[in-house]
């Protein structure tokens, strides 16, 4: 495999190029790899249902099958890739995919892959769909069972109807451990000839937070950017993440209980444009982790983070709420333990 950022196809993505092409080389999903591959032996699929956290291999699995089982050459026929963040409505169940699930195809190999009687449907992200969408497929699925099967992924089961998730083989991608992550990094910086010191390796690893491809995303970018040298801070400067001096700060200035540094501190964080929302994730961990918070103090604390993120997703504005979690964040670590009543 020639290295994509030195050939003429630099426009794909690397966590594309480096896709597993088979059911066997997904990583670390090893239930789920085997139950696969006894099922393609057969080419007798049921529906299947995908879940699980971002960038576990969920839609790599989904199609890794279908080229499998139709091969190149049928594969354009036989399968329907839809992101159903986008095709989200009624409309689309009642078109799209019932036109095409609604057509038979014969069965027979051919260029040596089974090719068996009947088509696939991708639905990317079928959480996204509306309640009204999902039970609109339902009646699709038993319609055409016969002739096409579904493959819905999505990262959180419970927003999936009962009626349709019960239809389905169910399969639960677990988030990749930190020593496969950093193998399939250094694996992809050798084929790439890129150079990434350990403690780069390590950074990677800590905030992609199990998702290979958020992982293999900032890692093209920073070569993109930096060449192929790549340090700490290149990949921290990639993905957005903030710098945890600059978090640690915060929060120290939030421990001295004293508001005029803590809103200097507030202020200069919105100056720079980092993301609250990130910032309330990476004081979240540190609340979490400290030792001489006590447990009533962080529920406290954590509560305000809670309460402000869905005032961010809102539209609220930010420079407010971090000020707030700020100052909630000092009166609770004033607040003695015996203080605390069910009323705080």
């Amino acid at each position: 495999m020639a290295p994509l950022l030195q050939s003429s196809q630099n426009s794909m993505c690397l966590y594309v190029y480096f896709r597993p092409k088979q059911v066997k080389d997904v990583a670390q999903q090893d239930e789920v790899v085997r139950v696969l591959t006894n099922t393609l032996e057969t080419t007798n699929c049921p529906h299947m249902l995908f879940y699980g956290p971002p960038g576990t291999g969920k839609t790599t699995t989904a199609l890794a099958i279908a080229h499998q089982l139709f091969g190149p050459e049928l594969y354009k026929s036989r399968v329907l890739e839809l992101n159903a963040s986008d095709d989200h409505g009624i409309n689309v169940v009642r078109t799209k995919i019932k036109n095409f699930a609604s057509v038979a195809v014969g069965s027979g190999c051919q260029g040596g892959y089974p090719c068996p009687p009947y088509k696939i449907i991708i639905l990317d992200e079928a959480d996204s769909m509306t309640e009204d969408a999902q039970n609109a497929l339902r009646r699709t699925m038993e319609s055409y069972s016969k002739v096409t099967r579904f493959f819905f992924i999505c990262n959180y089961i419970g927003r999936i109807i009962e009626p349709l998730a019960s239809r389905c083989a169910k399969f639960r991608f677990k988030p990749l451990m930190d020593e496969v992550m950093r193998s399939r990094i250094s694996y992809i910086c050798k084929e790439e000839g890129l150079n990434l010191d350990p403690k780069a390796l390590l950074t990677l690893s800590s905030i992609s937070q199990g998702d290979l491809r958020r992982a293999i995303t900032y890692l093209h970018g920073a070569a993109r950017l930096f060449g192929s040298s790549i340090s700490s801070k290149n990949l921290i400067r990639v993905s957005g993440v903030i710098p945890g001096e600059d978090a640690q700060t915060l929060f120290s200035a939030c421990k001295s209980v004293n508001f005029d540094l803590a809103e200097k501190e507030v202020g200069s964080i919105i100056a720079e444009g980092y993301p609250v929302s990130q910032m309330l994730s990476q004081l979240y961990d540190m609340v979490v982790e400290a030792d001489d918070v006590s447990d009533e103090q962080k529920a406290r604390i954590c509560k305000k983070f809670a309460e402000a993120d869905k005032c961010l997703v809102d539209g609220a504005d930010e420079y407010l709420q971090l000020l707030g979690v700020a100052s909630n964040t000092m009166r609770a670590l004033c607040i003695m333990p015996q203080e605390f009543s069910f009323g705080n």
